[in-house]
């Protein structure tokens, strides 16, 4: 493989100018990085990045660590954090924590031995139940900033990402109170989670303030059989109208258990659920769905860090950056 010092010798130029010139610098004129640029190309030069990173003391790699790739958000992130860091001259390296908390401290070990510059994660749901974050807290005294999307530790003082969980679901119900609903209740497998306890409470206050009926809730663990208890619920309560799923197959079994049960969507009953568009073509009729924007999501994370990485002299104050969620008006909801 060409080296750097070979390039300079055949060109007569030092090895600090055939460095600069690969790295446009505006020090080298535009003849030389032309020539330089040409003859690397020619021997398909590649830059030692091992060699660089040790140089510079970065590695220009992020570490992404995400609860669940089967997640269709999840993933959906994941490609907006590896799209927009490739953009700004970043790799990723992606670890996958399955929910658990031991994963989870693994997996920012393993990474902030030198192999990433800071994280981009998704707290996991062991993490949060147990509301453990001192491993978070270390991996930042070490130096690497960490960036939390979605499901965040309120505690750990860095930058985050979230959607608007609380004002979404507050005005979804608002919404469902609007078409004159009488019973609408709230479905959630995820209450565990920081969303899903926003979601639960923006649907609560909707619900108070009207004055009209009490909060209905259904809470469905990762162990049940969730089309069996949301269709039970549904036989039970014959006077739910309308329904808010906090989570992205929980609307969608709503409606087919529904339809099932007799029920007309959405002339008896309206529903909607935080989903992606790709879900909700799972329904029949078409779920009205809270988008939440997941590559927008993972850009803004992957900017976040990256400016962090790039400006740690400056020492800024930690950020908050809120993305709006959009309602998408499918089927399952009367037309406005």
């Amino acid at each position: 493989m060409v080296t750097l010092k070979q390039l300079a010798k055949e060109l007569n130029v030092s090895i600090s100018t055939v460095s600069k010139a690969l790295n446009n610098s505006e020090e080298i004129g535009e003849e030389t990085v032309r020539r330089v640029k040409e003859l690397a190309e020619l021997y398909n030069y590649k830059p030692n990045k091992v060699a660089l990173s040790l140089k510079q003391n970065k590695t220009k790699t992020i570490g992404v660590i995400i609860p669940n790739i089967l997640n269709h958000f999840l993933a959906k992130v994941l490609f907006g954090i590896e799209r927009e860091a490739t953009k700004l001259g970043y790799n990723i390296i992606t670890c996958i924590s399955n929910e658990s908390l031991e994963k989870e401290k693994e997996s920012l070990q393993i990474l902030a031995n030198g192999s990433v510059d800071g994280f981009i994660l998704a707290v996991a749901q062991e993490t949060q139940m147990k509301n453990e974050i001192d491993h978070f807290k270390k991996a930042i005294t070490q130096g690497l900033p960490i960036v939390m999307f979605d499901r965040v530790a309120h505690d750990v003082m860095c930058d985050k990402v979230i959607v608007d969980d609380f004002d979404a679901t507050y005005n979804a119900t608002k919404g469902l109170l609007a078409e004159n609903r009488k019973q609408i209740a709230f479905v959630s497998s995820i209450e565990d989670l920081s969303v899903g306890k926003l979601r639960e409470r923006g649907y609560i206050k909707a619900i108070l303030e009207t004055q009209k009926q009490d909060p209905v809730l259904l809470k469905i663990k990762s162990k049940d059989d969730h089309q069996k208890k949301i269709k039970s619920f549904l036989r039970k309560n014959k006077n739910v109208d309308g329904i808010i799923s906090a989570d992205s197959s929980s609307g969608i079994i709503a409606i087919n258990a529904a339809v099932n049960l007799g029920k007309k969507v959405p002339r008896d009953i309206s529903v909607i659920g935080f989903s992606s568009k790709s879900d909700a073509i799972h329904a029949f009729p078409k779920l009205t769905t809270i988008r939440q924007h997941a590559k927008a999501i993972g850009a803004e994370a992957a900017q976040m860090l990256i400016h962090r990485l790039q400006n740690m002299h400056l020492n800024e104050d930690v950020k908050t950056k809120i993305v709006k969620t959009s309602l998408v008006n499918n089927k399952s909801t009367k037309a406005k």
